[in-house]
């Protein structure tokens, strides 16, 4: 805050996320930033999720920290592939009977989500081939 009392904004640099596990087999999940030399230059660390705390201030966290910001470095390279990630994770989903996993354990639904990752690519390169002019391309040599 300005002595006039207006709201300033000092936008920090990311410098690192990193997570740390709970007791319980999760993780809870930190962002690193650095202050302004004005302001020490320390390093800060924020929590990327809510706390009891929180829940008392009636503050949501998740939508009021973004973890990564469109300013950082790293954003484009990481916000470029959210969009095609949530759209094959929602096709996926839709193709499971009342959402529900079609096997038990981590392998077996790891192995079901690549047979439909083949599937979905093998049928997109049969589409295209119907519709290219170009001559088809050898899947083995």
């Amino acid at each position: 805050m300005a002595d006039t009392g207006e709201m300033l904004f000092t936008e920090l640099r990311r410098i690192r996320t990193s997570r740390k596990a709970d007791k319980v087999g999760t993780f809870r999940w930190y962002n690193h930033y650095r202050l302004p030399e004005h302001l020490g230059g320390e390093a800060l660390v924020v929590r990327l999720h809510g706390n009891d705390d929180d829940k008392v201030r009636k503050f949501n966290r998740t939508e009021n920290v973004r973890p990564i910001p469109p300013s950082d470095p790293d954003f484009r390279a990481l916000y470029a592939r959210r969009n095609d990630a949530e759209s094959v994770n929602r096709a996926f989903d839709d193709t499971l009977w009342l959402r529900r996993a079609r096997s038990v354990g981590q392998a077996r639904q790891r192995l079901n989500l690549l047979t439909y990752a083949l599937a979905v690519n093998a049928l997109a390169l049969h589409r295209h081939r119907r519709t290219s002019s170009d001559p088809p391309i050898p899947l083995a040599a």
